[in-house]
């Protein structure tokens, strides 16, 4: 009796310590080769990227809402170095870069986070993400394996994961975050630069995995990356990927939904038809998570946006436009999708499918558990014919490049190529009374002010601004002999000034005498022409213009902008004088910025003209005006069309580059959802400015006077700059 007692005792502890075990056990995020699973439970992972610094705190929550009536489960954002880190130790978590409370608000929704920490993020953002003092550290290279680079990267990923966890925003913790990324499509770099590329991954992993999140770490488009980090697909299509080890989930981090838009090319667009496609054809080849870059992908607000030449809208062509809309068909017809998804996932997380193959195009991927759930998708690859396959005794019709979902293996709850979806269209509604302006015309600086450095020769241009601003004055003085040849025969030297890029003004003696600007992927640019000079000194000033830094390719950090020169002058009795190391005078940035014209205080500094005296399409023309906030609660815009290139700030923000004057040019035309998608492929707006309308957030706006500055280089007509209301 006693025995049996003293047995029950240990039986009732051993219970009771698993009960208590199992209650306070934390959660947990782990992985297969089947899925995710998050507290031992298996799920298709639908996610979707919205970067909290491209829209605004007062857009999240209806952006967040918006992702979860799509269908998705988890938000992907990456972590923005230069947002958080402006100058080496002070930090910066406020306003749009609120992380905390962006990922706070998406808990709230009820989806989970992956979390892009990088630091190096690519994402079309000003230098890959990094901090424009990073590119000074003494002795540093870029994501290598470089000692100072590897402090101040594994400083900020641990900066960012302990105010994570000092939030408990990890998933054990209670958290949304369900995984981390730690670096970004490495692999191309770490292939081009071979060894120390290699000691860098590793290094990379080791650092992230001792960080101690108690979540899974990614690495996308790294064929080695080392256990336990799992290694994903970016692209249009990922159906062929394999992950590096055989108990590691099928990960696609970023389904491309369209592309982005540089100055000078057209609007891209992806057909909704092929972007679910790619989507249905991956799953069914064993994926268990998907991303969609971007679902929101925002505004490049400033001058956040990188070289070369990329737009101040990243629209993306996503789900949810640029302004918070929805993209009809393409939202609907994906929430439709999802909806199928999961009607499959019982089948999809048992199991492996068994492939039917019906012909070169046609074929259908059987998911069947062993409990009896079954899911097939019946595929046709063919581009342009549509094709009849039997499947379990019964005849399905698939349309061309389609894919049909049957979550019980009998009805076709979905097809990808049938859009029922509502389709919408952009309409941008001209509101409130004509604008009245006012201008004021920047001065080319002096060599004497007092703010200007004299050096000899070339120096780089952001060595010298550190980014401060787009803008830098190089200005140097040429004399010419009273007994030169070209004086009597008027035949005007010949003036050519190279530069690394991106755009660039010329004056001789105050006067403009020539712009120069890039293309696209080439920024370097040549200004070559006749100039008007003198007897006695001459001054000549150039202002180099920066659109953006480079944030792709090997050491990027080590890419030049800026006049480099050589810098020459043909047509002398020297016959050419070489102006390169000669000294040159630096000024950073216009009168106007440092005057901050911009704001309402700093433009009462100086007088302003109107009416009659308004400038007219003059370079380098500051203007400003005032205007109500349009009712009712649309997104507003302001319509630039008229314009050439600058900027735009409201109430004091920096609304972004504009650049309506560089007309797109491609191959626009008749667009088929059929047949493998391309970034060339179904462009629009040919002909027409790369950008012409500009995001202004409501929360910047007051209930009433609002103030627009616009900082003009080329010498637009303000006259024609419209207010104007989005709809769909």
């Amino acid at each position: 009796m006693w025995k049996m007692l003293k047995i029950n005792n240990i039986l009732l502890f051993i219970v009771l310590v698993s009960f208590f075990s199992c209650c306070t056990v934390k959660a947990t995020v782990s992985y297969d080769g089947r899925s995710f699973l998050i507290n031992g439970q298996r799920k298709i992972l639908i996610s979707g990227s919205i970067h909290y610094p491209r829209s605004t705190p007062q857009m999240w929550p209806d952006l967040i809402q918006k992702a979860k009536d799509g269908g998705l489960d988890v938000i992907q954002t990456y972590v923005f170095w230069n947002v958080h880190e402006p100058s080496p130790g002070k930090y910066n978590f406020e306003g749009r870069g609120d992380i905390v409370k962006f990922i706070k608000l998406v808990k709230a929704a009820g989806l989970y986070v992956h979390l892009r920490i990088g630091p190096y993020i690519c994402a079309e953002w000003n230098l890959g993400g990094f901090p424009v003092w990073l590119k000074y550290v003494p002795g540093i290279e870029f994501r290598t394996d470089n000692e100072p680079f590897k402090v101040a990267m594994q400083g900020f990923v641990t900066k960012i994961v302990n105010l994570m966890k000092s939030e408990n925003l990890f998933e054990p913790q209670g958290g949304p975050i369900i995984m981390s990324q730690i670096e970004n499509e490495y692999g191309p770099v770490e292939w081009e630069i071979g060894a120390p590329g290699k000691a860098y991954t590793k290094w990379t992993a080791d650092m992230a995995v001792a960080q101690n999140t108690g979540v899974p770490w990614v690495m996308c488009k790294q064929e080695d990356a080392p256990d336990p980090i799992v290694d994903s697909c970016n692209g249009f299509y990922c159906e062929g990927f394999i992950p590096n080890k055989p108990y590691k989930p099928k990960m696609f981090t970023e389904v491309w939904t369209g592309w982005y838009t540089q100055y000078g090319g057209p609007a891209p667009h992806r057909p909704a038809e092929d972007l679910a496609f790619a989507v249905a054809r991956f799953i069914h080849n064993n994926g268990s998570f998907f991303n969609y870059y971007m679902y929101h992908g925002g505004t490049n607000f400033g001058r956040t946006a990188s070289g070369l030449f990329v737009t101040t809208t990243y629209d993306y062509d996503a789900p949810i436009d640029e302004y918070g809309l929805l993209n009809e068909p393409k939202w609907g017809h994906l929430r439709d999708l999802h909806k199928a998804i999961n009607q499959c996932e019982p089948a999809l997380v048992s199991t492996y499918p068994t492939v039917i193959w019906y012909g070169k195009n046609q074929e259908a991927h059987v998911f069947k558990s062993e409990s009896g759930d079954c899911a097939a998708f019946l595929s046709n690859y063919d581009p342009t014919y549509s094709a009849k396959v039997t499947f379990q005794n019964v005849q399905y019709d698939l349309p061309p490049w389609s894919i049909s979902i049957l979550p019980d293996c009998k009805t076709v709850v979905y097809n990808t190529a049938k859009v029922s979806a509502p389709s919408s269209q952009v309409k941008m509604t001209p509101v409130g009374d004509q604008l009245s302006w006012q201008s004021y015309i920047d001065e080319t600086p002096s060599a004497d002010d007092s703010d200007a450095l004299e050096m000899n020769g070339l120096w780089e241009q952001i060595n010298v601004t550190r980014d401060s601003s787009d803008y830098l004055w190089y200005l140097t003085d040429v004399n010419i002999g009273s007994d030169e040849g070209f004086l009597k025969s008027g035949q005007d030297p010949l003036l050519t000034v190279v530069s690394a890029g991106h755009a660039l003004h010329v004056f001789i003696n105050g006067q403009p005498s020539g712009i120069v600007y890039g293309e696209l992927d080439n920024p370097k640019i040549t200004y070559s022409s006749n100039v008007k000079l003198r007897a006695g000194i001459n001054k000549i000033s150039l202002l180099s213009v920066a659109v953006g830094l480079a944030n792709v390719g090997v050491h990027f950090e080590t890419w030049n902008t800026g006049v480099l020169g050589p810098i020459t002058l043909q047509g002398l009795n020297e016959r050419t004088r070489d102006l390169t190391k000669q000294k040159w005078t630096y000024k950073v940035g216009l009168k106007g910025e440092s005057l901050s014209l911009n704001t309402v205080s700093g433009s009462a500094s100086v007088e302003w003209a109107e009416g009659s005296l308004l400038a007219q399409k003059q370079p380098l023309t500051w203007y400003k005006t005032s205007f109500s906030t349009p009712e009712g609660n649309d997104p507003v815009a302001i319509d630039m069309g008229s314009m050439g290139k600058g900027q735009i700030w409201v109430n004091g923000e920096n609304i972004g580059r504009h650049w309506p004057g560089y007309i797109a040019k491609g191959s626009c035309g008749d667009c088929s959802y059929g047949g493998t998608f391309t970034e060339k492929k179904c462009q629009r707006d040919c002909g027409q400015p790369s950008q012409r309308w500009y995001h202004i957030p409501r929360s910047w706006l007051n209930p009433s006077q609002n103030y627009l500055v616009v900082f003009e280089e080329w010498g637009g007509d303000a006259t024609g700059i419209t207010l104007v209301r989005r709809t769909r």
